[in-house]
């Protein structure tokens, strides 16, 4: 199948995973309801304006004004900076500065002085995916200084890996890396086991395209590839399991940017895996690993519908790109 082919199929199962969604959304625009938790509406904004469905996603910010406390904190989401990052984009992209501007002021209280970001507010540890996607929302925010410096964080935790079978993820305030036999909240990616949380590779990888593209400074891209080689090391699943789709897009991103066409094929073996494993309603699970708890269901169709859609316009960018300049050496050689 050819990409173009491809990119047709992942579109369409991003906007079933979308209807799938929306078949949850309330009248008044909510996304809570009785017997079911109250922290499952921060990535639905995000997925729908990708999806072109912006009425559905306003509606879900006015009423989700109220669930965001005079501090910025979001009722509910009991200090999670991961979850409450995913709403301020969600806010930040559809111009709800009522929402994403305090929201972001109060994730940022929780940077470490070295850069760092913790998973939950008060943590003794920092973390690698919640440092890299807090960094992400700065750069939305045009706080470069701070990504840049949140960049160095995430360069030296690579810098700083023992061991070539693991690849360890958290550091301590100072942002010195921290093992098991540190810490007994450190983990780790084991490099021999599959079904791993790849993510803690792809969304600094994705990080440091996003700021190669705000800064132009080689440094990042280069980043970009070494937390890229490192998906390498690991099990043949790390772009092909559930938690691979924040690495799918960062190496869509990567190829957009370096023609290196190791990142279309290990971005389209993840949007493979991901149509041929959705469900008939349009939401997945894993059975293998995951709960049968409709929130999961909820959660990967908000978030695999959002990597398809933004892996299919990297895709789409770079073969319109490429074409333009095909037609520009025509032209001129024939000049």
């Amino acid at each position: 199948m050819g990409l173009d082919q491809k990119i047709k199929l992942y579109r369409e199962t991003a906007l079933k995973a979308v209807d799938y969604q929306l078949s949850f959304q309330l009248p008044d625009g909510g996304y809570i309801w009785d017997g079911y938790v109250k922290n499952a509406f921060h990535k639905q904004g995000f997925s729908w304006t990708l999806a072109g469905r912006f009425s559905e996603a306003e509606k879900l910010m006015s009423w989700a004004k109220d669930k965001v406390q005079p501090d910025g904190q979001l009722k509910d989401y009991l200090g999670d900076v991961y979850k409450t990052t995913w709403f301020a984009l969600s806010a930040q992209r559809i111009g709800r500065f009522d929402l994403s501007y305090p929201v972001a002021s109060h994730l940022l209280s929780h940077r470490s002085h070295c850069g760092g970001f913790p998973r939950f507010a008060g943590d003794e540890l920092d973390r690698d995916l919640t440092t890299a996607f807090v960094s992400i929302l700065c750069l939305y925010f045009g706080k470069l200084d701070l990504a840049i410096e949140s960049a160095e964080w995430c360069l030296s935790l690579l810098e700083q890996q023992p061991t070539q079978d693991k690849f360890y993820f958290h550091a301590d305030h100072d942002g010195k890396l921290v093992t098991e036999n540190d810490h007994e909240k450190a983990e780790f990616i084991d490099y021999t086991k599959p079904k791993q949380k790849y993510y803690e590779l792809g969304v600094p990888m994705l990080f440091m395209c996003k700021l190669y593209q705000a800064t132009g400074d080689a440094k990042y891209i280069d980043g970009a590839k070494k937390y890229f080689d490192a998906h390498f090391n690991c099990y043949q699943d790390s772009f092909a399991a559930v938690g691979s789709g924040k690495s799918a897009l960062a190496a869509a991103i990567y190829y957009s940017i370096t023609g290196d066409e190791r990142g279309k094929d290990a971005a389209c073996q993840w949007g493979d895996f991901i149509v041929d494993t959705q469900l008939p309603d349009g939401s997945w699970l894993d059975v293998e690993t995951e709960a049968d708890e409709l929130y999961l269901y909820v959660d990967h169709a908000a978030c695999f519908s959002i990597w398809l859609l933004d892996m299919v316009s990297a895709f789409e960018a770079k073969t319109a790109m490429d074409s333009s300049k095909c037609e520009s050496n025509a032209s001129a050689l024939s000049i």
